[in-house]
């Protein structure tokens, strides 16, 4: 199938952990982010794992070219999370009536202000209604340690958000790095992982949770059926990635009637281990509108 095609009423929403901007647009890798964008015809996209300062994040991506909302990490080289709109430009107009009417730069709560993690932008619709995208970064925790407390804490309050924002837009969309794998489907190897961070039955009942009584929908899961993957994460050590023995991490989660009006949902899972440009690979789903 031709990935660029698309609907022209829709609007195209991709999510990627990019492993570090500066990385990602190395121009000695044999496919950058650039590349990759180039002929993509993106509208929305969003990123995790920035872990540079905003002016770099503004200078790759390209400000003549695209509205940036980036919450940096107070940590230095960590976390960043960032939502990027195309400009509306003679050459390609903007399916988005201009940039946000609203933005929120972390979850709502002190303890994780300046983590890095969180970013909410409200949009208008061409139909006027509104549509709230986040692009979200889960702590990837570590059993017994302080990093798996702060990764269940994080989850908490997401609990807490999610039904807030279903009130707040007419659509709600979380999309990002969840660092969660919710079923078995969803990681090749989960037999050896059930006592690890990111298959945890206590983390996958959070997403039970979420894909149960709050509400949500796995719009990757709901278009692809129930089939392994499509994995959005493979590590970088041994063969992971050449055998498919991914995770997947990634998640487009909408409200209701945004998850009927999807289309087609795409991994672009790179042609080679030596052309990826992160270990993730994007998410990139067609909206109907």
């Amino acid at each position: 199938m031709d990935q660029t095609a698309r609907d022209a009423n829709s609007l195209r929403i991709a999510t990627v952990n990019v492993n570090g901007i500066r990385a990602a647009y190395n121009p000695k890798k044999k496919q950058t982010m650039g590349d990759w964008l180039e002929n993509r015809d993106i509208d929305v996209l969003c990123l995790q794992e920035v872990r540079a300062p905003d002016a770099k994040l503004r200078e790759l991506l390209g400000e003549e070219d695209w509205d940036i909302l980036h919450a940096e990490a107070e940590a230095k080289g960590r976390a960043g999370v960032a939502i990027a709109t195309r400009k509306d430009t003679e050459n390609r107009p903007s399916r988005l009536s201009g940039q946000p009417v609203a933005t929120r730069e972390n979850i709502g709560v002190d303890y994780f202000a300046h983590a890095g993690r969180w970013v909410e932008a409200d949009y208008e619709l061409p139909n006027g209604q509104t549509l709230t995208v986040v692009s979200a970064y889960v702590h990837s925790g570590e059993v017994g340690t302080e990093r798996q407390d702060d990764k269940y804490r994080f989850l908490d309050v997401m609990v807490e958000r999610l039904p807030a924002l279903a009130q707040h837009s007419d659509h709600a969309l979380i999309v990002g790095d969840l660092n969660v794998g919710h079923t078995e489907l969803d990681i090749k190897n989960w037999k050896g992982n059930v006592k690890n961070a990111g298959f945890l039955p206590e983390e996958r009942a959070y997403f039970d949770r979420f894909f149960g009584d709050l509400g949500y929908r796995d719009v990757a899961r709901g278009l692809a059926g129930e089939v392994p993957g499509p994995y959005t994460w493979w590590s970088y050590r041994g063969q992971a990635f050449d055998n498919d023995a991914g995770w997947r991490i990634d998640y487009h989660m909408a409200t209701p009637a945004l998850a009927e009006a999807a289309q087609n949902a795409v991994v672009d899972r790179a042609p080679s281990y030596d052309t990826r440009f992160s270990d993730h690979a994007p998410l990139v789903v067609d909206y109907h509108f």
